[in-house]
């Protein structure tokens, strides 16, 4: 028996200046699942998850989120219910880990005076503070962190209020090795822990997905070239399709690299 649907997108189309962006995309993310949208630059994909998030409105062409029509209910009390990560988060002060983490339950950037948390969510916002690998910087102030830091922060703030769908627009951006190799590990630990979330990531590099991906949709020009299980639409051929140039994927414990389909030696021309 399939999981509930937790989002739904049929034939979607967004145009802008008279510009097609997306054509005739049509997803469905279960509960559980864990959805990667890859593309080369300018594919559509941020674009998309801007519509699963709440974040605007399809041309053409409907979404539902969380059972919920996008235009005919308030898209800031929806957006309240999913876990949207953005690494361009708009904090200025000096706000420690644990104080931002805590701006994920009134979905703000700082902190709302006069709004104390209970000890119930204090509780909370250090479990996941762990569970992201950020317990011995719970004091640390936000200038002081690294970028892969900062991202891991904002993944426990957007898990704060519980939400059954967690959205992320290319997390591992800037991050170096490390940083990446943390990002991925703790969000493999996060779709282990949590059986019921449901994810959707995007992002152009394949190997910054988790072993836990387990479906995908190629973009290419707007358009959906391929869509299901990551096993079945993640081969050779297609990626190829959808960047436009000769791949040859592997995948070795349960991560998947990529490399030129080009034969060594061969030229440019």
């Amino acid at each position: 028996m399939n999981a509930p649907a937790v989002l739904h997108a049929q034939d979607v189309e967004v145009v802008r200046d008279g510009r097609p962006i997306l054509r005739e995309v049509s997803l469905t993310v279960r509960a559980g699942e864990h959805w990667a949208l890859l593309g080369a630059n300018g594919a559509g994909k941020s674009t998309l998850l801007g519509l699963l998030g709440a974040l605007g409105h399809p041309t053409r062409g409907t979404v539902d989120v969380l059972g919920r029509r996008v235009g005919r209910v308030d898209l800031r009390e929806l957006r309240s219910y999913v876990g949207h990560v953005d690494p361009r988060h708009p904090l200025n002060s000096p706000l420690k880990v644990h104080d931002v983490v805590l701006t994920g339950l009134t979905n703000t950037v700082e902190r709302v005076p006069r709004q104390a948390p209970t000890s119930e969510q204090l509780a909370l916002a250090d479990r996941l503070i762990g569970l992201l690998g950020l317990g011995d910087r719970r004091a640390a102030r936000w200038p002081t962190l690294s970028q892969g830091e900062r991202g891991r922060a904002l993944i426990a703030r957007a898990l704060m209020p519980s939400p059954r769908l967690l959205l992320l627009d290319e997390p591992a951006t800037g991050l170096d090795v490390a940083g990446r190799e943390q990002l991925i590990e703790r969000l493999d630990t996060l779709q282990r822990t949590c059986p019921d979330l449901a994810s959707v990531l995007v992002t152009h590099h394949l190997e910054e997905l988790p072993p836990g991906t387990t479906h995908v949709m190629l973009l290419r020009d707007g358009r959906c070239l391929a869509s299901g299980p990551a096993d079945a639409v993640l081969t050779s051929d297609q990626v190829s399709k959808c960047f436009g140039h000769p791949i040859r994927l592997t995948r070795v414990d349960g991560r998947w690299n990529v490399r030129s389909g080009r034969p060594a030696g061969a030229g440019i021309g």
